[in-house]
């Protein structure tokens, strides 16, 4: 059933809700539940008031959907799980030894946040691990040197997608180099293996290159403090808060921790096995549950904490990250919610018949951006657009790398710049920031790496 433009109703419903709440859960589980109001009472005409009753039936399917899939599943309790990992570093003073350490290099707000942004471009191996990593690593650092959260989440948030997606050996080069290589048309284009093939897409992720770079000017100054942005840092200015009011029942524990001298070991030894065994194995759950044995083995016998007290923790740290969770479900409900109404199927017909070779690769950019922000769906839009893009792209004579290279800028765009994907949610989480202090923050330079593709996309299609 197609349901017109009916299918835009929910999405500009959770955007509209959550820019006026600074909320990001409510307006997901509204939206979701309005999803299924919109295509239940379709089936009005047909099955009569029976029809209502499927509001509950689909919405409670969808929920079924998300909780059972294999890769959801592994979301959430890698999120959980690091959770407990962030805990147990808290309470050795693991981290405060590596501040202590790091501090001699960071001398200032903006060496400090070019650390980060370095360190963010070195843990390149997934988006996640990056996220989580490096917020564990720099936040007190970051809040000792007078750098807004606002600011950190925004370098953390821009060094985790956008980084993925230009180096080849990362989760999101091994997606996408699969995922194109399966389309008719680009195996013959002669590029050797899927990765290899990859290689010459990466020039032409334009979104992620651009946002990438932008970080440094704005560290330097050369990209002015934007928005929401240029309101934190007036209000570190006035108040010496890194944080807005709406954060600061985040981190109260943070504002109780008394500080003790920290070791490094306790942290280089744990978040090191993390990143080396992820890198290795190409698992982030099995490199998060060794790097909490590793802490197992590093603190109980040195008499850090006790057996009890590290069990303790752990399952502190797991539960507060129920939250995060609970976003992140909700977030893949309204995935399943949008495919239910066909929101790509609508966005795609509605472009389609006025599209020609020149401007093919940006609407391709704009298209999959817009239907990423709209779904929180990082790959599961390029997965559906790709089989209908590339062979449409090929069929009028348009650069097929240009336009594989619009895919995964567009998924780039999505991830990093959606109120409610993983990444925007899990970045705030971890920086203990509110999450639309986040999101409205680093919207306009999002916006600004948006505005240098789309350039990009126009001039390459009517030169290549």
């Amino acid at each position: 059933m197609e349901y017109g433009i009916w299918t835009l109703i929910p999405v500009l419903f959770v955007i509209a809700f959550a820019l006026k709440t600074k909320r990001t859960l409510e307006p997901l589980i509204f939206g979701t539940l309005l999803t299924y109001v919109i295509t239940s009472a379709a089936r009005i005409p047909s099955e009569g008031v029976y029809a209502l009753s499927h509001i509950a039936t689909d919405w409670m399917d969808a929920f079924f959907r998300v909780a059972t899939d294999y890769s959801h599943q592994w979301v959430f309790l890698v999120c959980a799980l690091f959770g407990s990992l962030i805990t147990l570093l808290g309470e050795s003073h693991g981290t405060l030894g590596f501040t202590r350490a790091l501090g001699k290099l960071c001398r200032g707000p903006r060496s400090t946040m070019m650390v980060t942004w370095i360190m963010g471009i070195l843990i390149f191996v997934d988006d996640y691990l990056n996220i989580m990593t490096l917020s564990t690593c720099m936040k007190k650092l970051t809040d000792q040197r007078r750098v807004p959260r606002e600011a950190l989440s925004y370098i953390i948030d821009s060094t985790g997608a956008p980084v993925c997606a230009i180096l080849p050996f990362s989760t999101w080069a091994i997606f996408f180099s699969g995922l194109f290589f399966t389309q008719p048309g680009i195996a013959e284009l002669g590029y050797g293996t899927a990765i290899e093939t990859f290689y010459h897409v990466i020039p032409f992720a334009f979104y992620a290159i651009a946002a990438v770079i932008i970080v440094p000017l704005f560290i330097v100054g050369v990209v002015p403090k934007l928005g929401r942005m240029r309101t934190a840092y007036r209000r570190l200015q006035e108040t010496g808060k890194v944080y807005s009011p709406e954060s600061a029942p985040l981190n109260e524990e943070d504002e109780s921790e008394f500080q003790t001298q920290g070791s490094l070991m306790d942290f280089i030894l744990p978040v090191g096995v993390l990143i080396i065994l992820a890198i290795i194995s190409g698992e982030l759950f099995l490199a998060v549950v060794a790097a909490i044995a590793v802490c197992f083995v590093l603190y109980i016998p040195r008499g850090k904490m006790s057996f009890s007290r590290f069990c303790d923790l752990a399952m502190h740290g797991f539960c507060n990250m129920i939250p995060t969770v609970a976003i992140i479900f909700f977030a893949f409900v309204m995935q399943e919610a949008m495919t239910d109404i066909g929101i790509a199927d609508y966005i795609i017909t509605l472009v389609q018949p006025h599209v020609n070779a020149v401007i093919f690769p940006l609407v391709t950019f704009l298209v999959v951006a817009i239907l990423n922000f709209s779904t929180g769906s990082v790959w599961g839009i390029p997965a559906i657009v790709a089989p209908i893009l590339l062979p449409l792209a090929e069929s009028i004579g348009t650069n097929l790398l240009l336009v594989m290279g619009a895919i995964v800028s567009g998924a780039t765009l999505g991830s990093h710049a959606c109120f409610y994907s993983d990444a925007t949610v899990l970045t705030s989480s971890c920086c203990k920031i509110e999450n639309m202090d986040h999101a409205l923050s680093q919207i306009p330079y999002a916006l600004c790496a948006s505005g240098i593709s789309a350039l990009g996309y126009l001039v390459c299609g009517a030169l290549l």
